[in-house]
C-alpha cells in the first residue's frame, strides 16, 4: 500500500442546534461541527408526527385528484 494517501483522522466535537452535544471520529479537516438536526430532535427519532401528517394529506391530495378517475376504471373492467 502506499504511503501519506490517507486523511488525517482525528476527532470532532459537533453541536446540534436543539443544543446536544457529542463527539465523533471524521476525516473533516474542522475541530467543531454545527448540524440543525441530530437523534435527539429529528422527528424518526422522537416520535412525532410530522412527516405521517404531511404524508396523509399528500395521499388525500392523490385520491382528490385521481380517485374518481381509478374508480370509473375498475367499475368498467367488471363490467
Amino acid at each position: 500500500m502506499r504511503k501519506d494517501i490517507h486523511p488525517a483522522y482525528h476527532e470532532v466535537k459537533v453541536s446540534c442546534s436543539c443544543g446536544h452535544r457529542f463527539s465523533v471520529h471524521s476525516t473533516l479537516e474542522q475541530d467543531s461541527l454545527h448540524i440543525e438536526l441530530c437523534s435527539r430532535c429529528h422527528p424518526v427519532y422522537t416520535g412525532q408526527r410530522q412527516a405521517s401528517t404531511h404524508l396523509s394529506g399528500r395521499a388525500d391530495r392523490f385520491n382528490r385528484k385521481y380517485g374518481a378517475v381509478v374508480m370509473r376504471e375498475e367499475a368498467k373492467e367488471r363490467t
